[in-house]
């Protein structure tokens, strides 16, 4: 277990405000010792929860072609046929991912391959399982061609909390099953579209892992 580098300075100047806001409350409040004592476990618990937001479990696999792991931890909150709109402008099956801020955010390639395609597009953050949210939120979709040719778009979803998307995808690039694929700082929800007549491996509402959760054979 580590720390993901996308946490670094959020760590750090986070362990430097809390210090700095005990040191005032101590100074403001001398004589208030159950006020500062609270305030002190305030700080120590939402520095806790910012070390276990950023964590990063090792999750090495060996690829298999023909499977798709699960690009991101949390719930499975959609799985049907729909009509996307972005890219293959054709029906796909959908397989949507909800990731609460207390799921590990690291997203990970859920097959190998190229990517063809790399987009970022603004826009609202409302509720990340809101169906709507693939189409109107800040999103980020990457799409890898498999070596027989099969093609699978991975979108990122800002959430109501979310505010930054990060992806480390470029065009041409060969990737790995399993490698990282970005991260998406709290709250937020991961779309993955793939061939209609894909066998779907996990029910709806069931909690997945990146790089542990088989959800679906090509």
């Amino acid at each position: 277990m580590s720390i993901h580098k996308e946490g670094y300075k959020i760590l750090f100047f986070g362990f430097l405000v809390l210090a700095l806001l005990n040191v005032v409350v101590g100074i403001l409040w001398p004589g208030l010792t159950l006020f500062r004592w609270g305030f002190l476990i305030f700080s120590l618990l939402l520095y806790i929860f910012l070390l276990f937001f950023f964590r990063l479990p090792e999750r090495k696999i060996e690829p298999v072609h023909g499977l798709v792991y699960s690009p991101a931890d949390g719930k499975v909150v959609v799985i049907e046929e729909t009509f996307e709109k972005e890219y293959f402008r054709d029906t796909r099956l959908q397989i949507s991912i909800f990731m609460s801020p207390f799921n590990m955010h690291s997203n990970r390639y859920p097959v190998s391959g190229t990517v063809k395609y790399v987009s970022h597009s603004p826009g609202r953050n409302i509720v990340a399982w809101h169906p709507k949210s693939s189409e109107l939120n800040e999103r980020t979709s990457v799409v890898i061609e498999t070596p027989d040719g099969k093609e699978i778009l991975v979108r990122q979803i800002a959430g109501a909390v979310a505010r930054r998307i990060v992806t480390y995808a470029k065009r041409g690039q060969a990737v790995q099953q399993g490698d990282e694929l970005g991260f998406i700082k709290f709250g937020s929800r991961v779309d993955i579209f793939l061939p209609v007549g894909t066998e779907v491996e996990v029910p709806l509402l069931q909690h997945v892992r990146a790089n542990k959760s088989i959800i679906a054979r090509l």
